[in-house]
C-alpha cells in the first residue's frame, strides 16, 4: 500500500468512525429515552444498571449506524479532497478514479466483515442480554412502580390513582376498570388498601378496605341515564393488575431479529422438519419465510456498508464540498430511503410468491448500479 493509499485509508477510517459514533449516539438516545428514562426517574432502575444497559445497546445501534457512518465518512473525506484539488492532482499524476477509490473499497470490505459479525453475533447476544437485564432490574423493585399522586395507565384494562403509599400500605385508592374500548365499566374508591406482588404471575394484587363501588352498564357504560349500581364494602375482592405490558415476563421471548446465525439456521431446520397439519401449509411457509427474511435482512444490511461506500465515492468527488451539513444530508437521505424500502419489503412476509427474501437485495443492487454508472462517467470526464 502506497503512502497515498494509506493517507486516503486513514482519512476515511477516522471520519467514518466519528460519523458512526454520531449516528450511534442519536439512535441510542432514542432507545434510552423510550426504555430507560422513565424507570430511572421513578427510581425503578439504579444509575449503575442504566450504564450497563447503555453499553449493551452499543452493538444494537452500531448495526444500523455502520452503513450510514461509512457513507458519511466517504462523502466527507472525498468531498474535502476534491474541493482542495487533491483529486485533480492525483488524476494529473495518472491515477484513475477506480485506483484512487481502491483504499476506500478495501476499508468497506473490512466494514462488511465487521457488519456480519455484529449482525449475526454481537447484536443478537447483546439485545437478548439487554432485555433480560431490563426485566430483572425493574422486577427487582416492583413496588416502586406504584407512584403516589399520579394516574397510572400502564396496566391493561385499568387506570389507578394512589393518594399516598407507605411501603405496601396504600391510602386513598382510586381504580377505574375499562372495557376493550377503554370505557369505564367499574369505579372503585377505597379509604385504604395493601399492594402485594405475585412474582409467579407477574401481577400486582391490591386488597382494598372501606371501598365504594360504582358498576356501570356493561353494554352501554357511557349512557349515564341508566342507573348505577353503587355499593359499599368493608373489604372487596382483590384487584389483580398485570405487569407484563410494562416490563415483560420473567422469560424473554427471543424474536427472530435477536437470534444469531446458528440459531436462525437451527430454527429454519426445525420448522422444515416438523410435521405440517391439514390447512397449515401456508402458515408454515410463512414461518420459514420470516426466518429467511431475517437472515437476508442481516446479510443485506452488512452488504450495504460496501454499497454505500461505493456510491459515496463518485458522489463525494462530484459534490466537491467541505461542508459537513451537505454531506450529512446526502447520507441521511440515502440511508432513510434504503431503510424505508427494506421495511416495505418486510411487510411482504405473508406473500412468498413475491420472493421478498430476494427483493431485500434490490436497494443494494440499485445503489451499486447507480454508483457504477456515476463512477464510469466521472472517470471519463
Amino acid at each position: 500500500m502506497s503512502l497515498l493509499d494509506r493517507h486516503i485509508f486513514k482519512s476515511v477510517l477516522f471520519t467514518s468512525f466519528a460519523a458512526v459514533c454520531l449516528f450511534a449516539f442519536v439512535l441510542m438516545s432514542v432507545n434510552v429515552v423510550r426504555d430507560l428514562l422513565g424507570p430511572l426517574l421513578s427510581g425503578q432502575i439504579q444509575l449503575l444498571t442504566i450504564g450497563r444497559l447503555v453499553l449493551l445497546l452499543v452493538p444494537v445501534v452500531i448495526s444500523y449506524a455502520l452503513p450510514l457512518g461509512m457513507l458519511t465518512g466517504v462523502l466527507l473525506t472525498l468531498g474535502r479532497l476534491s474541493s482542495d484539488g487533491e483529486i485533480t492532482a492525483m488524476r494529473a499524476a495518472g491515477l484513475s478514479i477506480p485506483r484512487i477509490a481502491l483504499p476506500v473499497l478495501a476499508l468497506s470490505v473490512l466494514g462488511v466483515a465487521l457488519g456480519l459479525k455484529i449482525n449475526f453475533d454481537s447484536m443478537p447476544t447483546a439485545k437478548v442480554q439487554y432485555e433480560r437485564e431490563l426485566v430483572a432490574a425493574v422486577r427487582a423493585n416492583p413496588l416502586s412502580f406504584i407512584v403516589p399522586k399520579k394516574f397510572i395507565r400502564d396496566f391493561p384494562g385499568y387506570v389507578v390513582y394512589i393518594g399516598s403509599r407507605n411501603g405496601s400500605d396504600l391510602r386513598d385508592v382510586w381504580v377505574w376498570q375499562l372495557d376493550d374500548e377503554r370505557r369505564v365499566v367499574r369505579f372503585v374508591r377505597a379509604e385504604s388498601g395493601r399492594v402485594d406482588y405475585d412474582d409467579a404471575a407477574n401481577d400486582f394484587i391490591i386488597t382494598l378496605a372501606n371501598a365504594r363501588i360504582e358498576d356501570h352498564d356493561r353494554k352501554k357504560p357511557e349512557d349515564f341515564s341508566r342507573p348505577l349500581m353503587v355499593n359499599s364494602f368493608g373489604q372487596v375482592e382483590p384487584v389483580r393488575l398485570p405487569l407484563a405490558k410494562y416490563f415483560g415476563t420473567p422469560t424473554v421471548h427471543q424474536k427472530l431479529a435477536w437470534m444469531t446465525y446458528a440459531e436462525l439456521t437451527a430454527e429454519k431446520d426445525r420448522l422444515g422438519r416438523e410435521p405440517v397439519g391439514p390447512g397449515m401449509v401456508k402458515q408454515r411457509r410463512s414461518e420459514i419465510l420470516k426466518v429467511e427474511l431475517t437472515i437476508q435482512d442481516k446479510l443485506s444490511m452488512a452488504a450495504a456498508i460496501f454499497t454505500f461506500a461505493f456510491i459515496g465515492i463518485p458522489l463525494g468527488i462530484k459534490v466537491s464540498r467541505r461542508e459537513t451539513s451537505a454531506n450529512l444530508g446526502i447520507a441521511v437521505v440515502l440511508g432513510l430511503g434504503y431503510y424505508f424500502i427494506t421495511v416495505i419489503v418486510g411487510w411482504l412476509d405473508q406473500h412468498p410468491e413475491y420472493r421478498p427474501e430476494l427483493l431485500l437485495w434490490v436497494p443494494n443492487l440499485a445503489l451499486a448500479a447507480f454508483g457504477f454508472w456515476l463512477l464510469r462517467r466521472l472517470d471519463r470526464a
